[in-house]
């Protein structure tokens, strides 16, 4: 064996790839484990909290989740909200806001008085929130800037005293700090290290770095967009694509609103509604977005990577006719434009706040300016067998000892809860201990244990 041998090496040093290497160190009885890095630090990208709306997607207020993938949220959600808390992160990592969905209009109040009640079972804490009540509450969503209330029929369902804003990147670097305090184990991180090629020689994975060479008996990539492209390159997942959608934001140099607020998502599009969030990075700031625009490259802000993206696209006909399902929609074609449009100095502001004003009827030009610097990449999947865009996370599981993630929103919020289903998936493979029950007790809410349970 090589000097730099190790059980499980992990690829991707962002809120997925910590969470993993906090879950192999804690929870099994695996010796030897490493974690390689890109960049100087960890969660330089889409984990940063400038990438990123901050926000814990438990299924509440997402009004494009159904009720049965809410239930899947809430339940890795939870775990992110317990670990804090039993760390005593509050206000450090973990951070409590009002949130809510508003409804404006009459087939927007319709809709959300109805999820209200569908969902209220779930989430007993839901309220409901009248025109009346939202004047008290987030009185920035009812008033127009000469002080009188906005004509549309208006309400929300939301939550106060609820934990709903997470720093990633501040919670990534606990799940490491963490795991290097476990005695009896080697938990080697290596910083600088792309990952050039991996390759399977017998039953070990030989993985070469811009730095050094690494062995493994087991690898797991949680390297964003560059997982589809590892795994392309080692003949796997070829049939999906990517296609990197970048969010930017602008932000308001004042408080505005008292909590997070949602809007209702046109079930047409692919991609989250406009949303207004207190910013925990920038104090007393108010950030609005994301836009949603296509970039021809896997990382935001960083050199390079336009070849990796036409690469990891594998264009061809299956792409050409998802591409034209989705535009073909006036909807969709209008909403890929005002989005390129929102990136256009001069004029984006103008045409932002248009939209903004359905958040916040008082806003204008120039109480917002474009948030340089902000905003990542999520690497939508391309399924070009069924010729259709996935929502959400994909994991290419090979079976053979490596196992590819994928992990836009709500990637963040579930981190520990595909931790579990790989380390589960790693012990079974490699012979070692999962330990079940300290998992459960230290990170599964009692109620959704029991659940759990229940269920088998």
């Amino acid at each position: 064996m090589t000097q730099n041998h190790y059980n499980v090496i992990v690829v991707g040093g962002g809120i997925s790839g910590s969470a993993l290497f906090y879950e192999l160190g804690r929870y099994t009885d695996i010796k030897n484990i490493c974690l390689l890095e890109k960049y100087g630090s960890l969660s330089s990208l889409n984990s940063n909290g400038s990438a990123n709306s901050q926000t814990i997607h438990c299924g509440d207020i997402e009004t494009n989740y159904t009720l049965e993938k809410a239930k899947k949220v809430k339940r890795t959600a939870k775990m992110v909200e317990k670990y804090c808390l039993a760390n005593a992160y509050e206000n450090k990592v973990i951070f409590s806001h009002q949130k809510m969905a508003l409804g404006v209009g009459y087939e927007e109040v319709t809709y959300i008085k109805n999820r209200y009640k569908e969902f209220k079972s779930l989430y007993p804490y839901l309220e409901f929130y009248t025109k009346e009540d939202l004047a008290i509450i987030e009185p920035a969503v009812i008033f127009d800037e000469n002080g009188k209330e906005r004509p549309e029929d208006i309400v929300a369902m939301g939550a106060r005293g609820e934990y709903t804003t997470v720093d990633f990147k501040a919670l990534s670097d606990s799940f490491i700090d963490n795991t290097l305090k476990i005695k009896d184990k080697v938990t080697d991180i290596f910083f600088n290290n792309e990952v050039k090629e991996i390759q399977k020689i017998g039953s070990t994975y030989h993985i070469q770095t811009t730095m050094s060479q690494f062995t493994a008996d087991f690898v797991v990539v949680d390297a964003g967009a560059h997982s589809l492209f590892l795994a392309h390159k080692m003949g796997h997942g070829l049939d999906f694509g990517c296609l990197p959608m970048a969010g930017s934001f602008y932000i308001a140099n004042r408080k505005i609103l008292n909590g997070k607020v949602y809007m209702v998502q046109n079930p047409k599009l692919p991609f989250a509604a406009l949303h207004g969030d207190p910013d925990i990075l920038v104090s007393g700031f108010t950030r609005f977005g994301p836009t949603a625009l296509m970039l021809p490259k896997l990382e935001r802000f960083k050199p390079g990577t336009y070849l990796d993206f036409f690469k990891t696209l594998r264009l061809d006909v299956n792409v050409l006719k998802i591409f034209y399902d989705l535009l073909k929609d006036s909807d969709i074609r209008n909403y890929v434009l005002k989005n390129f449009m929102f990136e256009v100095p001069f004029i984006n502001k103008k045409l932002f706040i248009e939209d903004a004003k359905k958040i916040v009827p008082s806003l204008s030009v120039d109480d917002i300016s474009y948030a340089k610097g902000f905003g990542g990449v999520r690497p939508q999947i391309l399924d070009k067998k069924n010729q259709k865009l996935l929502l959400g996370e994909a994991s290419i599981n090979t079976g053979e000892g490596i196992i590819f993630n994928m992990t836009p929103s709500p990637g963040a919020t579930s981190c520990l809860g595909n931790a579990l289903r790989d380390v589960e998936h790693i012990c079974e493979y490699l012979g070692y201990e999962f330990n079940k029950k300290l998992f459960y007790d230290e990170l599964v809410e009692d109620d959704i244990a029991k659940g759990d349970e229940d269920a088998k």
